[in-house]
């Protein structure tokens, strides 16, 4: 068997042996920025506005404001920020577990390996297949993200294939069909030789979280006779996708490893690292906080963010990376996430279960045995679309960016003007058309229709000053195929 580790693919990147996380520099440039000066908080937060990365400096900057009024002017102006570049839409997607074998050994993870009790479990391609049925044909998810425990048994080949199989279902709706559009992968980081035939399997996003940015906590919590355990490795797998030429990347962080504070400078630092050397910063970024998992001693935090503190640092990513999309999982309460949706989040995952199997079993309590953490906000699909149409936010299945070669440094490129918005609004409004009309319930469809209408009146009203004649006219005309049963239609 061929190490999985290669050296030479990380090495490269180093600057005399180091990486471009330095602690001593991070606590550095956080402390240096005490109390700081209001007008060069707001002369920050316009900076953002303008949807231009700020640099660690001013981040650190944000980290320490504490009055409150200007936490509420940031609090503003993330909202804001969202709106500029991603619209009034929110992207809902579903994550598929396909297997919880793993040799690494995380203090805070369900899936270590040490843990005997849990119920070890691998999808055939059958079972997924099955799995894929109930997420795109009862429930109505156009994206998966497909999570995968590192194992010689799930391979390369078996995520390709996997991957695959996903794209094949196509299942019959009331009006039309159902399919996934987009599968994205959090799976281990792997050899540029692996991760082009992940590409070529057609996968959207490729996502891998560095858990702490920290060095010395990192390896308290990944201990080294583990893969996991090698920082370097990890936190150049995405260079390593761009190199295999995956387009969009994504970085995250579990918050509660190690300070927040930290952990917010360290994905900038990632998200600059990304720019500098590709062009191309993280298609999305994640904040998921520790939650209790079986048999993980350190899967209570040692460093537990409040809510308060959690809403800070949602909003300090939104600001310091403006161009980003921003995910909050259920790993949090409804509560927390509809507050975190107001402060420049962009997707949620919903009707989400984490057992092997769970979706074609449709279990309705999850059992402690077979995931990977506890979650906070169990609620369907259902129920989170139509929240978030009474919130004013629209649901979008849009998967068009693949299909239209809107992806990597094109789509940052049109995110940072503002450009891309456009298209977000349009292939929004047409995909909640297609979606309430083959899964809403009633209720939720009358809530839905009275906010498409409200859309299209927008769309409209800013013809031709945002929207050409001819778009405006060819997102009606998909429209009303789409009433009539058409599916999969997109601008």
């Amino acid at each position: 068997m061929q190490p999985i580790i290669k050296k030479a693919e990380y090495e490269k990147y180093l600057k005399n042996h180091q990486d471009f996380i330095d602690d001593h520099k991070i606590w550095q440039q956080i402390k240096a920025h005490i109390q700081p000066d209001k007008t060069k908080v707001r002369a920050i937060i316009q900076k953002s506005l303008a949807i231009k990365t700020l640099t660690p400096d001013e981040t650190a900057t944000l980290i320490n404001v504490q009055d409150p009024d200007l936490w509420q002017e940031m609090f503003v102006a993330a909202d804001e920020i969202k709106k500029k570049v991603y619209d009034n839409r929110i992207v809902t997607f579903a994550p598929l577990y396909c297997s919880n074998h793993c040799l690494n050994n995380c203090l805070y993870c369900g899936f270590r390996r040490d843990n005997k009790d849990l119920k070890r479990n691998q999808l055939t391609l059958e079972q997924v297949r099955a799995e894929t049925q109930a997420i795109a044909g009862k429930i109505g998810h156009k994206r998966i993200i497909a999570v995968y425990g590192e194992h010689p048994s799930s391979d390369i080949h078996y995520m390709v294939d996997t991957i695959k199989t996903i794209y094949s279902v196509k299942e019959k709706t009331k009006h039309g069909f159902g399919n996934i559009r987009r599968v994205n992968v959090n799976a281990a980081p792997m050899s540029v030789a692996d991760l082009k035939l992940l590409k070529k399997a057609g996968i959207g996003t490729y996502q891998v979280f560095q858990e702490t940015y920290h060095h010395e906590t990192y390896q308290k919590m990944h201990p080294q006779d583990t893969i996991k355990g090698n920082y370097q490795w990890r936190l150049y797998a995405l260079h390593r996708a761009f190199e295999a030429g995956i387009d969009d990347v994504a970085i995250g962080a579990l918050f509660g490893l190690y300070d927040w504070r930290f952990e917010v400078m360290g994905l900038l630092y990632h998200a600059i690292e990304l720019e500098n050397k590709f062009g191309v910063g993280p298609h999305t970024i994640s904040f998921p906080r520790l939650t209790p998992a079986q048999n993980a001693p350190a899967s209570h935090p040692q460093h537990e963010v409040s809510d308060t503190d959690f809403k800070k640092l949602v909003t300090i990513i939104r600001l310091s990376v403006p161009y980003t999309g921003m995910i909050i999982t259920a790993r949090e309460k409804d509560q927390i996430k509809k507050q975190a949706l107001s402060l420049g989040c962009t997707q949620t995952d919903a009707s989400t279960k984490i057992g092997i199997g769970d979706y074609a079993k449709l279990a309705k309590k999850q059992k402690m045995n077979s995931q990977q953490f506890t979650i906070g906000d169990p609620r369907d699909l259902d129920t989170v679309v139509r929240e978030l149409a009474e919130m004013g936010y629209i649901t979008s299945f849009c998967t068009s960016g693949y299909r239209c070669g809107r992806t990597g440094e094109k789509i940052m490129d049109m995110l940072k003007c503002g450009q891309e918005s456009h298209f977000c609004k349009i292939n929004a409004i047409l995909t909640f058309r297609e979606w309430l009309d083959d899964f809403a319930s009633p209720q939720t469809k009358k809530i839905g229709e009275k906010l498409i209408a409200q859309e299209i009146a927008e769309v409209k009203a800013q013809v031709p000053s945002k929207y050409s004649p001819e778009l405006y006219a060819s997102m009606l005309n998909n429209y009303e195929k789409i009433k009539s049963g058409t599916r999969d239609l997109y601008i």
